[in-house]
């Protein structure tokens, strides 16, 4: 895509360089806008063009640069060519520019930016996502973690639970039992003992243990339903490590037979990774009491998955202590025969420090849902501009949500972070409060002067800078989104979305609808709803629903 532009600089350049359109493609590439002054659309590498070169033959890139433009000749596409630092650039016929870009948002829609040529040769893939990762029982920890507490959990509630809690408030009870067994063992060695015993006859199918796993599973997925809902979150299947006890003996079994598992002196199983007894490249996959591990039970999921699904990639996103986890697991699949697990990649994400609720330190994650929509309720309250709603409940939410997302978003998913309520909720700066607000208001403008104006539009009144600089970057979203497709880092998203309603921020302003001719104003609303078209579809991608009206 880029609306076919980059194709056909791509095919004019393989007739001088004598290569196929293809191999070109991707080395152009839409300049990013410039505030300062107005910028080329494409530019074209030349240091791409000589990669195969080694160090000692690569000639001046300046000079090639230079050479190469001179070859090439302006057309009814092309309007301007030019050289920069080592590019060639390429500056499109504006009114083309203006007509094609703004047809193909309107035209594509939702699929806008997904149906470019940079896509075009990537097979379709089958794909599975395994994240989140709650523990059964567990409420949602903002933090994700997972431990196996199901044996504390079995004995805590024969200890201490009740039957109508369960039903009428199942994770708060269980949790509840948790705590509280959870200190039990802590002075009692015999609780801890029977917690373990537990676990262990779970391991090993005793029906009782199971039915009472089953009924905690059960609970727990139904509440965790109702939390992802909100969250706008659909998984396709719920199996998480402790549903493949019975084929982790068979992982064992595996392992036993092709010599790789070796007994310890205490009992246990493992697995020398390094083959020279390197302890930090040991892994343990069986206690001495022959039940299975986390590790155990990763391994059983990712060959039952492979089984099931025969997936082209299978991607765990899970914090980044977890990172050495995944490499022995990954190893470990190799070693056993495995040739697919250079398909399975773990994707890290890092600490939010600092969050706290105003009853205190954050534990669960529905806490801080209930804590952004009270928030924000509160902010929009306060607001001169807000309008009247018909669910303030709903949008705040919706906002709020935003609000989060893009704050964990901006940076490297792997980078820590220092939460802060004021930040978060901004309605100006780079928040989601600001993205929601920009959509809210290129909406009202659309409803306000309705649909008679966007049947056509003329292209020659939209040449003013701020249209020619919202237009190239609406032409950079196919590339952004490759990029995020690429190396599964959302900030590329976040800080192109951030920067469109800046444009269109200061557009509003200049840019007026309202009073004007409506040869003008039907161009402009023309533009403004291909910028909310572009501005949905991104936020989409991110998980926020965009509001309306705020």
């Amino acid at each position: 895509m880029a609306c076919g532009f980059r194709r056909s600089i791509a095919c004019q350049l393989s007739r001088v360089l004598d290569l196929p359109p293809e191999n070109l493609i991707k080395s152009i590439s839409a300049v990013p806008i410039s505030r300062k002054e107005e910028v080329a659309d494409f530019q074209l590498s030349v240091d791409s063009l000589l990669e195969n070169n080694n160090d000692h033959s690569r000639p001046d890139t300046q000079v090639q640069a230079r050479k190469l433009a001179e070859k090439l000749k302006c057309d009814s596409v092309v309007s301007e060519i030019s050289t920069g630092q080592g590019t060639v650039n390429f500056k499109i016929n504006r009114e083309l520019l203006t007509k094609t870009v703004l047809q193909q948002v309107i035209k594509d829609g939702s699929k806008y930016g997904l149906k470019s040529e940079l896509f075009s040769g990537l097979p379709q893939k089958k794909i599975v996502v395994e994240f989140s990762s709650p523990n059964i029982a567990k409420k949602f920890h903002v933090g994700h973690l997972r431990s196996t507490i199901i044996g504390l959990l079995g004995t805590g509630f024969q200890l201490f639970g009740y039957e109508e809690k369960l039903q009428s408030s199942p994770l708060q009870h269980l949790f509840e039992v948790y705590v509280q067994v959870n200190k039990e063992a802590a002075d009692d060695k015999n609780v801890a003992k029977s917690a373990h015993e537990f676990f262990q006859r779970l391991e090993l199918g005793d029906t009782q243990a199971l039915a009472l796993w089953q009924k905690f599973r059960d609970l727990s997925i139904e509440e965790y339903v109702r939390v992802y809902k909100r969250l706008g979150v659909h998984f396709d299947e719920y199996s998480g490590e402790s549903f493949y006890r019975e084929k982790s003996q068979e992982v064992l079994k595996l392992l036993d037979s092709k010599g790789l598992l070796q007994k310890t002196i205490k009992g246990t199983a493992i697995v020398d990774l390094s083959g020279n007894g390197d302890p930090s490249s040991i892994c343990t996959l069986m206690r001495s009491d022959g039940t299975s591990l986390y590790a155990t039970r990763d391994l059983a999921a990712a060959i039952d998955r492979m089984d099931k699904y025969n997936f082209d990639t299978m991607i765990y996103v899970t914090d980044k202590g977890q990172k050495k986890h995944f490499q022995q697991v990954f190893q470990m699949l190799q070693i056993m025969g495995y040739d697919w697990a250079e398909r399975c990649q773990h994707v890290p994400f890092g600490v939010v420090q600092g969050m706290k609720t105003r009853k205190g330190d954050v534990t669960f994650l529905e806490d801080v849902l209930n804590e952004i929509r009270l928030r924000m309720l509160q902010n929009m309250a306060s607001l001169k501009t807000t309008k009247v709603l018909e669910n303030p409940q709903e949008t705040a939410e919706r906002v709020g949500l935003a609000a989060l997302i893009i704050q964990d978003f901006k940076g490297l998913l792997l980078s820590d972070y220092q939460f802060s309520w004021d930040r978060v909720f901004q309605s100006r700066g780079d928040t989601g409060v600001f993205l929601q607000y920009t959509h809210a208001r290129l909406h009202s403008l659309e409803e306000t002067f309705g649909c008679g104006y966007l049947n056509d539009f003329n292209t020659a009144c939209l040449q003013e800078p701020q249209s020619v600089s919202i237009l190239q970057h609406l032409l950079r979203f196919d590339e952004v989104l490759y990029r995020s497709s690429q190396d599964l880092q959302p900030r590329h998203i976040v800080s192109y979305l951030l920067t469109l309603s800046h444009l269109a921020g200061m557009a509003h302003k200049t840019l007026y609808v309202k009073d004007g001719p409506p040869e003008v104003a039907g161009a402009r609303l023309h533009l403004f709803r291909a910028v909310r078209s572009v501005l949905a579809n991104g936020m989409k991608l991110l998980g926020i629903t965009p509001v309306c009206r705020m």
